[in-house]
C-alpha cells in the first residue's frame, strides 16, 4: 500500500483541527476529574475549599468554551478557503453561425 509522503499545509492543519476537536472532550473529562483523582479525600465539600473548587470547574468549562469556538472558527475557515479554491467549470459556449 503506498502512503503520501507529503501533505500539503492545509491538508496537514486540517487534520490537526479535526483531532484537536476530537480529543476537546477527552480533556474536558481529565481537568474535571483530576481534582478527584488528585484529592480522594472525604473533605473535598469544605467550606472555602469548595469555593475554589467551584472557580477552577467554571475556568475549565469556560476555557473548553474559547477552545472549540476557536477549533470550530478555525475548521469553518479552512473549510471556506477550500471551497473557494474550487473553481467553477467555464460555461458552453454558444456556436455561432
Amino acid at each position: 500500500m503506498a502512503r503520501r509522503l507529503f501533505l500539503e499545509r492545509r491538508t496537514y492543519r486540517q487534520n490537526r483541527l479535526q483531532d484537536a476537536a476530537r480529543l476537546l472532550p477527552i480533556l474536558g473529562m481529565v481537568l474535571g476529574f483530576a481534582p478527584v483523582f488528585i484529592r480522594g479525600d472525604a473533605t473535598l465539600l469544605g467550606g472555602a475549599d469548595l469555593s475554589n473548587w467551584l472557580v477552577y470547574y467554571f475556568v475549565i468549562w469556560i476555557g473548553l468554551i474559547v477552545l472549540t469556538a476557536f477549533v470550530s472558527w478555525s475548521l469553518t475557515r479552512s473549510d471556506r478557503k477550500d471551497a473557494a479554491d474550487v473553481t467553477p467549470p467555464p460555461p458552453p459556449r454558444a456556436e455561432q453561425q
